[in-house]
């Protein structure tokens, strides 16, 4: 096995310490050519690493010469997989009515008003008919609602119950919620008529909405971690496959890939809710269209129950939270200055976090809460790092969020047929469910094979890009709906008169399906932007944070419908043509300042990603420990096994 080929070999005979060791180990790892995670490289490939003759942790000169692959999905992974189906599920499908649930009168069927709401051929299905801005408030609220409890889901996993505990208690909250939803859409809740009140439908509607969000908020920031926990290749490892080639198991690889297949579970719940969701509403009412998600959602009890004990689960850290802050404090009072630019300046530079480490502060200075290492330092930095990439993802939210609302209303406007307004949304998750496939199987081999390395910061970049043309797409649509109606710009409006036309059931003569374009385009972002978006929370986490990190990053969304409120006034007539350039611009101008931003991690993932693999660490305290011979340890004393082994459930 060649040893490593180090320029500083007078490095370790000069009787460095363990941390600049280290701090110059990982500044050759940047300067190597290669991308984070190894760009997309063998991404289709996958290893079962319990079949290997041996591994060990890779010499510097294996890193730049092996292929990598990711590890072979567990059985344990699948099953958090379809939780995640499920609960998906459950939350699209009855999101997906919302609006019409809101915004509609109750629709007269035959010369009899439908008791539940149910409606035929060309009507719209309705219940409260409060109409379109209120409809886009509440849903908007519902969507930051939804992700602003993930913030508290993850603090009560990380510090008190762990993540599978904490997961646990959201699918018993999320169900009691979903039966207060159930009971706001019976008839006996819905008003007889649309000049009756509905006060007390909407009453019940707003108390569901409110727990099946504290439900969703502690499912989500811990599910999506939990599955990423399931894999046995902790840091990257050297296995000898049967053919005799060497190839290196790339944890980074690896969550990539277990989270491009978890987007596909999404999509899988979402494409199912939708699609039998919406004609339950059409036909039958939202009584059912509320009952159905929530004997989907049953699923995950039986799913964790009999799989609790196969599961890696990761303890809660009471105190990691608060360390963190202390620690971040202590580094801002340090480096604080009135002067916006200098603080920027003392914040970007490579000393600012050296006041928290504790080899830097004399014992009896030392504070009680530093019972840390310094490497646990590096890890916050790290992800703090990982935090500051979210800033800008509201503005593609923003774009994204007109799916389950504007977009809905829009169809409307259009010739249905007898679909259900909402049925063009489908294409959303359906073309995720191809693209997924399309994507591992065909783009990136194809990437790889032309060595075009496709980072994660470029294909955020390009999610932003893309989400902008959805956008665009929608109000050049818009401006033809105008155009194609005899009611203009009232188009839908109900009590609006025309020329002697009741604007209410009024359509332009356009087919609806020419939505399709823009639900295409945003299914393609949110394979670029959104998926990365959780591969990066979940890499750039320090262990024992990874749900706030990944609640944060869920945050973003919150943030994204926090600022839709601020344009509920767009959503109407005649202004949705605005309303759609408006977040066109929004996202493409996020994604350029993004990318100004952050391609300079480009260089650098590779070096943060190393901070968490404790075999890179072991050949650092080598170094400190036999100063006289070569920095690099033989391949066999390097050896590193995985440190949790996931049984298969």
């Amino acid at each position: 096995m060649p040893q490593e080929d180090l320029t500083g070999d007078a490095i370790a005979a000069e009787g460095l310490t363990e941390q600049e060791i280290f701090n110059e180990h990982l500044h050759k790892a940047s300067h190597t050519t290669e991308h984070f995670p190894a760009g997309i490289t063998h991404f289709h490939d996958s290893v079962a690493v319990e079949n290997a003759d041996e591994n060990y942790f890779p010499s510097e000169e294996e890193r730049r010469t092996l292929r990598r692959v990711p590890e072979k999905m567990s059985i344990a992974a699948f099953a958090i997989g379809v939780c995640e189906l499920a609960e998906r599920f459950s939350f699209y499908g009855v999101t997906q009515v919302f609006t019409n649930f809101i915004a509609n009168p109750i629709p007269k069927v035959d010369g009899q008003y439908s008791s539940t709401g149910a409606a035929k051929d060309q009507q719209k299905s309705g219940a409260l008919g409060r109409g379109s801005q209120v409809a886009n408030g509440l849903v908007t609220f519902n969507q930051f609602w939804c992700y602003v409890t993930p913030l508290l889901g993850a603090w009560v996993a990380d510090a008190h119950l762990g993540r599978f505990n904490t997961l646990c208690a959201g699918v018993a909250v999320a169900m009691v919620g979903h039966i207060l939803l159930i009971v706001s859409g019976v008839p006996a809740m819905l008003p007889d008529n649309p000049h009756e009140s509905s006060d007390r439908a909407i009453a019940c509607f707003a108390i569901a909405i409110i727990i099946m969000g504290i439900g969703t908020g502690f499912f989500k920031s811990n599910c999506s971690t939990i599955i990423a926990e399931q894999t046995k290749v902790k840091e990257q490892t050297v296995v000898k496959l049967k053919t005799g080639e060497k190839v290196i198991v790339d944890p980074a690889l690896t969550t990539a890939r277990i989270y491009l297949w978890f987007y596909l579970m999404i999509n899988i719940g979402s494409f199912c809710g939708e699609l039998s969701m919406v004609y339950a509403e059409k036909y039958v009412g939202f009584w059912l269209s509320y009952m159905l998600p929530t004997l989907v959602f049953i699923i995950p009890i039986p799913v964790l129950w009999f799989g609790r004990n196969y599961y890696v689960k990761v303890p809660p850290d009471g105190s990691v939270l608060t360390r963190a802050l202390k620690a971040w404090s202590l580094a801002i009072r340090s480096s604080w200055s009135w002067n916006p630019a200098t603080l920027l300046k003392r914040c970007r530079s490579g000393t600012f976090w050296d006041c928290a480490k504790p080899s830097n502060v004399p014992e009896s200075e030392r504070k009680p809460w530093m019972v840390y290492e310094d490497h646990w330092i590096d890890e916050l930095s790290r992800g703090i790092k990982a935090c500051a990439v979210f800033v800008l993802f509201p503005f593609y939210w923003l774009c994204y969020n007109q799916i389950i609302n504007n977009l809905i209303i829009q169809a409307n406007q259009m010739d249905l047929g007898s679909a259900p307004s909402e049925i063009v949304a489908l294409l959303d998750p359906i073309f995720i469910i191809v693209l997924v496939f399309v994507f591992n199987m065909g783009l990136y081999p194809l990437l790889d094979y032309l060595k075009i390395p496709l980072s994660p910061i470029k294909r955020i970049t390009i999610g932003f890009f893309v989400a902008s043309f959805a956008m665009v797409w929608s109000a050049v649509l818009q401006h033809y709906i105008y155009l194609r109606n005899p009611c203009g710009t009232h188009v839908g409006d109900a009590g609006e008169v025309v020329n002697g036309i009741d604007c209410s059931n009024v359509y332009a003569d356009l087919t609806v399906w020419i939505q399709a374009g823009a639900y295409i385009l945003m299914a393609i972002s949110e394979l670029f932007a959104s998926v990365t978006s959780m591969e990066m929370a979940m890499l750039m986490a320090p262990k024992n944070m990874r749900s706030i990190v990944m609640a944060i990053s869920l945050f973003t969304t919150a943030i994204a419908a926090a600022l839709g409120e601020a344009f509920t006034a767009l959503s109407r007539n005649p202004l949705f043509v605005v309303n759609y350039a408006l977040f066109a611009g929004l996202s493409f101008a996020g994604g350029i300042i993004f990318y100004l931003v952050f391609y300079s991690l480009d260089r650098k993932q590779e070096e943060l990603n190393l901070l968490t693999q404790e075999g890179y660490q072991q050949k650092a305290n080598s170094e400190r420990d036999d100063k006289n011979e070569s920095p690099m340890m033989h391949h066999d004393e390097a050896k590193s096994t995985p440190q949790e082994s996931t049984p298969s459930a």
